[in-house]
Protein backbone atom coordinates (compact mmCIF):
# COMPACT_ATOMS: atom_id res chain seq x y z
CA UNK A 1 0.00 0.00 0.00
CA UNK A 2 1.60 3.26 -1.17
CA UNK A 3 -0.28 6.36 -0.03
CA UNK A 4 0.77 9.83 -1.19
CA UNK A 5 0.65 12.85 1.10
CA UNK A 6 -2.81 14.37 1.19
CA UNK A 7 -1.44 17.91 0.94
CA UNK A 8 1.71 19.96 1.57
CA UNK A 9 4.14 17.12 0.85
CA UNK A 10 7.24 17.35 3.03
CA UNK A 11 9.36 15.05 0.86
CA UNK A 12 9.64 12.30 3.47
CA UNK A 13 8.40 8.72 3.37
CA UNK A 14 7.39 6.52 6.30
CA UNK A 15 7.56 2.73 6.03
CA UNK A 16 5.05 0.89 8.21
CA UNK A 17 6.05 -2.61 9.39
CA UNK A 18 3.18 -4.66 10.79
CA UNK A 19 3.17 -7.22 13.59
CA UNK A 20 2.94 -10.98 13.22
CA UNK A 21 -0.74 -11.45 14.05
CA UNK A 22 -1.95 -8.46 12.08
CA UNK A 23 -2.54 -7.35 8.47
CA UNK A 24 -1.02 -4.17 7.09
CA UNK A 25 -4.56 -2.76 6.77
CA UNK A 26 -4.70 -2.19 10.55
CA UNK A 27 -2.43 0.83 10.01
CA UNK A 28 -5.35 2.78 8.47
CA UNK A 29 -5.67 5.43 11.25
CA UNK A 30 -1.91 5.95 11.27
CA UNK A 31 -1.73 6.16 7.48
CA UNK A 32 -4.42 8.83 7.47
CA UNK A 33 -2.65 10.93 10.12
CA UNK A 34 0.75 10.68 8.45
CA UNK A 35 -0.62 11.42 4.99
CA UNK A 36 -2.53 14.44 6.28
CA UNK A 37 0.72 15.69 7.84
CA UNK A 38 2.52 15.61 4.47
CA UNK A 39 4.22 12.21 4.56
CA UNK A 40 4.19 9.58 1.85
CA UNK A 41 3.29 6.30 3.57
CA UNK A 42 4.21 2.78 2.45
CA UNK A 43 2.54 -0.07 4.38
CA UNK A 44 4.34 -3.32 3.64
CA UNK A 45 3.04 -6.88 3.63
CA UNK A 46 6.04 -8.66 5.14
CA UNK A 47 7.38 -11.99 3.99
CA UNK A 48 4.81 -14.70 4.71
CA UNK A 49 1.89 -12.30 5.15
CA UNK A 50 -0.81 -10.71 3.00
CA UNK A 51 0.05 -10.60 -0.68
CA UNK A 52 3.77 -11.26 -0.14
CA UNK A 53 5.32 -14.64 -0.92
CA UNK A 54 5.17 -17.45 1.63
CA UNK A 55 8.38 -19.45 1.35
CA UNK A 56 8.72 -22.89 2.88
CA UNK A 57 12.18 -22.47 4.41
CA UNK A 58 13.34 -20.76 7.57
CA UNK A 59 12.76 -17.04 8.00
CA UNK A 60 15.49 -14.59 8.98
CA UNK A 61 15.41 -10.95 9.94
CA UNK A 62 18.39 -10.42 7.63
CA UNK A 63 16.36 -11.55 4.63
CA UNK A 64 13.36 -9.50 5.66
CA UNK A 65 15.53 -6.41 6.09
CA UNK A 66 17.07 -6.99 2.66
CA UNK A 67 13.60 -7.40 1.16
CA UNK A 68 12.50 -4.14 2.76
CA UNK A 69 15.47 -2.27 1.32
CA UNK A 70 14.87 -3.87 -2.09
CA UNK A 71 11.32 -2.56 -1.98
CA UNK A 72 12.58 0.89 -0.99
CA UNK A 73 15.01 0.78 -3.91
CA UNK A 74 12.19 -0.08 -6.30
CA UNK A 75 10.30 2.95 -4.99
CA UNK A 76 13.45 5.08 -5.38
CA UNK A 77 13.62 5.85 -1.66
CA UNK A 78 17.11 6.76 -0.51
CA UNK A 79 16.19 7.40 3.12
CA UNK A 80 13.01 6.79 5.05
CA UNK A 81 11.48 6.82 8.51
CA UNK A 82 10.14 3.61 10.01
CA UNK A 83 7.10 3.05 12.23
CA UNK A 84 6.95 -0.57 13.34
CA UNK A 85 4.73 -2.65 15.60
CA UNK A 86 5.39 -5.86 17.55
CA UNK A 87 7.42 -8.27 15.37
CA UNK A 88 7.83 -5.41 12.93
CA UNK A 89 9.85 -3.72 15.67
CA UNK A 90 12.38 -6.57 15.65
CA UNK A 91 12.68 -6.20 11.88
CA UNK A 92 13.08 -2.43 12.25
CA UNK A 93 15.98 -2.94 14.65
CA UNK A 94 17.77 -5.22 12.19
CA UNK A 95 17.00 -2.80 9.37
CA UNK A 96 18.51 0.13 11.26
CA UNK A 97 21.59 -1.88 12.19
CA UNK A 98 22.20 -3.40 8.75
CA UNK A 99 21.31 -0.32 6.69
CA UNK A 100 21.95 2.69 8.96
CA UNK A 101 22.45 4.98 5.98
CA UNK A 102 18.86 4.35 4.87
CA UNK A 103 16.96 4.81 8.14
CA UNK A 104 16.29 8.36 9.28
CA UNK A 105 14.38 7.55 12.48
CA UNK A 106 12.45 4.76 14.20
CA UNK A 107 9.14 4.66 16.04
CA UNK A 108 8.80 1.28 17.76
CA UNK A 109 5.24 0.58 18.89
CA UNK A 110 5.05 -2.16 21.53
CA UNK A 111 7.96 -4.05 19.97
CA UNK A 112 8.56 -7.63 20.98
CA UNK A 113 12.11 -8.89 21.26
CA UNK A 114 13.10 -6.55 24.09
CA UNK A 115 14.44 -9.63 25.88
CA UNK A 116 16.35 -12.66 24.60
CA UNK A 117 13.75 -15.40 24.45
CA UNK A 118 16.40 -18.10 24.06
CA UNK A 119 17.04 -17.90 27.80
CA UNK A 120 13.45 -18.82 28.66
CA UNK A 121 11.78 -20.52 25.68
CA UNK A 122 13.15 -23.97 24.84
CA UNK A 123 13.31 -25.16 21.22
CA UNK A 124 9.86 -26.23 20.03
CA UNK A 125 9.44 -28.78 17.25
CA UNK A 126 7.92 -27.44 14.05
CA UNK A 127 5.35 -30.24 14.06
CA UNK A 128 4.18 -29.17 17.53
CA UNK A 129 3.66 -25.60 16.39
CA UNK A 130 1.93 -26.61 13.16
CA UNK A 131 -0.52 -28.76 15.10
CA UNK A 132 -1.15 -26.10 17.73
CA UNK A 133 -1.77 -23.30 15.24
CA UNK A 134 -3.70 -25.53 12.87
CA UNK A 135 -6.12 -26.61 15.61
CA UNK A 136 -6.79 -23.06 16.83
CA UNK A 137 -10.47 -22.19 16.39
CA UNK A 138 -11.75 -18.72 15.59
CA UNK A 139 -13.05 -18.31 19.15
CA UNK A 140 -9.76 -19.48 20.66
CA UNK A 141 -7.82 -17.08 18.42
CA UNK A 142 -10.13 -14.22 19.38
CA UNK A 143 -9.60 -14.96 23.07
CA UNK A 144 -5.84 -15.28 22.55
CA UNK A 145 -5.63 -11.83 21.00
CA UNK A 146 -7.72 -10.16 23.70
CA UNK A 147 -5.96 -11.79 26.67
CA UNK A 148 -2.36 -12.17 25.50
CA UNK A 149 -2.26 -8.57 24.32
CA UNK A 150 -4.24 -7.11 27.26
CA UNK A 151 -6.39 -5.13 24.85
CA UNK A 152 -8.61 -2.31 26.08
CA UNK A 153 -10.73 -2.20 22.91
CA UNK A 154 -13.94 -4.19 22.33
CA UNK A 155 -13.60 -7.66 20.85
CA UNK A 156 -15.46 -6.40 17.77
CA UNK A 157 -12.44 -4.24 16.90
CA UNK A 158 -10.27 -7.30 16.32
CA UNK A 159 -12.90 -9.21 14.35
CA UNK A 160 -11.26 -8.27 11.00
CA UNK A 161 -8.09 -10.07 12.11
CA UNK A 162 -10.07 -13.18 13.01
CA UNK A 163 -11.97 -13.04 9.72
CA UNK A 164 -8.77 -12.79 7.68
CA UNK A 165 -7.32 -15.82 9.42
CA UNK A 166 -10.51 -17.82 8.84
CA UNK A 167 -10.57 -16.89 5.15
CA UNK A 168 -6.99 -18.06 4.75
CA UNK A 169 -7.86 -21.34 6.50
CA UNK A 170 -10.47 -21.96 3.83
CA UNK A 171 -8.12 -21.31 0.91
CA UNK A 172 -5.63 -23.42 -1.01
CA UNK A 173 -2.87 -21.16 0.28
CA UNK A 174 -3.44 -22.23 3.87
CA UNK A 175 -0.70 -24.93 4.16
CA UNK A 176 1.97 -22.48 2.98
CA UNK A 177 0.58 -19.68 5.14
CA UNK A 178 0.55 -21.93 8.21
CA UNK A 179 4.14 -23.01 7.70
CA UNK A 180 5.22 -19.40 7.16
CA UNK A 181 3.37 -18.38 10.32
CA UNK A 182 5.18 -21.06 12.32
CA UNK A 183 8.52 -20.14 10.76
CA UNK A 184 8.06 -16.55 11.88
CA UNK A 185 7.46 -17.79 15.44
CA UNK A 186 10.74 -19.69 15.42
CA UNK A 187 12.56 -16.67 13.99
CA UNK A 188 11.34 -14.52 16.87
CA UNK A 189 12.54 -17.00 19.48
CA UNK A 190 15.88 -17.91 17.92
CA UNK A 191 17.10 -14.61 16.42
CA UNK A 192 17.30 -12.01 19.19
CA UNK A 193 17.80 -8.35 18.32
CA UNK A 194 17.76 -6.91 21.86
CA UNK A 195 21.56 -6.83 22.02
CA UNK A 196 21.65 -4.59 18.92
CA UNK A 197 19.21 -1.97 20.17
CA UNK A 198 21.69 0.12 22.24
CA UNK A 199 23.91 0.34 19.15
CA UNK A 200 21.30 2.07 16.98
CA UNK A 201 22.31 5.66 16.27
CA UNK A 202 19.11 6.77 14.52
CA UNK A 203 16.67 8.69 16.75
CA UNK A 204 14.33 6.10 18.22
CA UNK A 205 11.02 6.45 20.05
CA UNK A 206 9.42 3.54 21.91
CA UNK A 207 5.65 3.90 22.36
CA UNK A 208 4.49 1.33 24.88
CA UNK A 209 1.20 0.29 26.43
CA UNK A 210 1.49 0.08 30.21
CA UNK A 211 -0.62 -3.10 30.27
CA UNK A 212 1.35 -4.93 27.58
CA UNK A 213 3.14 -7.93 29.05
CA UNK A 214 3.17 -9.96 25.86
CA UNK A 215 6.09 -12.39 25.59
CA UNK A 216 6.03 -14.79 22.62
CA UNK A 217 6.56 -18.36 23.72
CA UNK A 218 5.76 -17.73 27.39
CA UNK A 219 3.48 -20.76 27.38
CA UNK A 220 6.42 -22.99 26.43
CA UNK A 221 8.75 -21.57 29.08
CA UNK A 222 9.28 -23.35 32.42
CA UNK A 223 6.57 -22.29 34.85
CA UNK A 224 9.04 -20.71 37.26
CA UNK A 225 10.41 -18.42 34.53
CA UNK A 226 7.17 -17.07 33.12
CA UNK A 227 6.58 -14.33 35.70
CA UNK A 228 9.87 -12.69 34.77
CA UNK A 229 8.96 -12.50 31.08
CA UNK A 230 7.18 -9.60 29.39
CA UNK A 231 8.34 -6.57 31.39
CA UNK A 232 8.09 -4.65 28.14
CA UNK A 233 7.78 -1.12 29.49
CA UNK A 234 10.70 -1.68 31.86
CA UNK A 235 12.84 -3.08 29.06
CA UNK A 236 11.92 -0.23 26.71
CA UNK A 237 12.85 2.43 29.25
CA UNK A 238 16.13 0.72 30.08
CA UNK A 239 17.08 0.23 26.44
CA UNK A 240 16.14 3.79 25.49
CA UNK A 241 18.43 5.01 28.26
CA UNK A 242 21.33 3.08 26.76
CA UNK A 243 20.83 4.46 23.25
CA UNK A 244 22.50 7.61 21.92
CA UNK A 245 19.14 8.98 20.75
CA UNK A 246 16.50 6.87 22.46
CA UNK A 247 13.28 7.84 24.21
CA UNK A 248 10.40 5.83 25.67
CA UNK A 249 6.79 6.93 26.14
CA UNK A 250 4.32 4.76 28.07
CA UNK A 251 0.55 5.16 27.70
CA UNK A 252 -1.52 4.04 30.67
CA UNK A 253 -4.48 1.65 30.42
CA UNK A 254 -3.35 0.39 27.02
CA UNK A 255 -2.12 -3.01 25.87
CA UNK A 256 -0.24 -4.25 22.82
CA UNK A 257 -2.22 -2.49 20.05
CA UNK A 258 -1.36 1.05 21.04
CA UNK A 259 -2.28 2.71 17.74
CA UNK A 260 -5.77 1.18 17.90
CA UNK A 261 -6.36 1.52 21.65
CA UNK A 262 -5.07 5.10 21.98
CA UNK A 263 -5.11 6.33 18.39
CA UNK A 264 -5.03 10.07 19.04
CA UNK A 265 -2.20 9.86 21.58
CA UNK A 266 -0.20 7.49 19.39
CA UNK A 267 -0.52 9.72 16.33
CA UNK A 268 0.37 12.83 18.35
CA UNK A 269 3.52 11.25 19.80
CA UNK A 270 4.54 9.84 16.43
CA UNK A 271 4.09 13.08 14.51
CA UNK A 272 5.79 15.19 17.19
CA UNK A 273 8.76 12.84 17.03
CA UNK A 274 8.95 12.63 13.24
CA UNK A 275 8.52 16.37 12.79
CA UNK A 276 11.53 17.09 15.02
CA UNK A 277 13.92 14.52 13.55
Amino acid sequence: MDVPPADNANGRTVLLLHGRNFPSSYWEPVIRALSNAGYRVVAIDQLGFGKSSKPVGAFTFDRMAADTVALADSLKLTRFDVVAHSMGGMLAVRLARSYPQRVNSLVLEAPIGLEDYRFSVPPVAEETLLAREGDLSAEAYRKQLMTSYSLSIPASAIEPFVSIRERVKGSGEYPRWLRSFVNSYQMIWSQPVVHEIPLIKAPTLFIMGANDHNAPGKGFAPTEMRSAMGDNTGHARALAGRMPNGKAEVINNVGHLVHMEATEMFNTLTLEFLNTH
